[in-house]
């Protein structure tokens, strides 16, 4: 069996789908642009058949990518905080308004890496950066989220 055929990839949108669109609605904030980031990047994994040796990895390399693209052609509309599940969980809802305030590049960094399981090796060539780049994004986002998330209870 090779790693990209159609049971491969089945398999791999049953097992990873979810979380990715979850990570898309997380860095776009837009069900609409992670709908269509998805569904494209199961599509060209699909069109390479065989020529992909490591479906998942370049599934969610092409959606952030894909993702990122659709974006930066609506003119860098900021994100709208809305709920990834569909619940009315505050915290998340929070999580998300915070997120949409970041720049894409912290933004993605941030999803790939908490949600993702990513690596900042790993992470740099999907949004086209260096590793190094992408830890100084790594922090830059946690301390801005920080001051974004904190709460006064003054």
């Amino acid at each position: 069996m090779t790693s990209a055929d159609p049971k491969r990839l089945e398999e791999t949108y049953l097992e990873h789908a979810p979380k990715l669109w979850r990570a898309l609605i997380a860095y776009a904030g837009d069900r609409e642009v992670a709908d269509d980031a998805l569904s494209e990047a199961f599509a060209q994994a699909a069109s390479r058949g065989s020529a992909l040796r490591a479906p998942e990895r370049w599934i969610w390399t092409a959606a952030f990518r894909i993702a990122a693209g659709e974006l930066k052609a609506r003119g860098h509309r900021e994100p709208a905080a809305e709920s990834a599940s569909g619940v009315d969980a505050t915290e998340a809802v929070e999580l998300l308004a915070a997120l949409a305030e970041l720049p894409p590049k912290q933004r993605a960094a941030l999803v790939l890496h908490y949600y993702g399981g990513y690596k900042a090796r790993e992470i740099a060539p999907i949004v086209g950066s260096t590793a190094a780049t992408v830890r100084v994004h790594l922090s830059a986002g946690r301390k801005r989220l920080r001051t974004l998330l904190e709460v006064d209870d003054g």
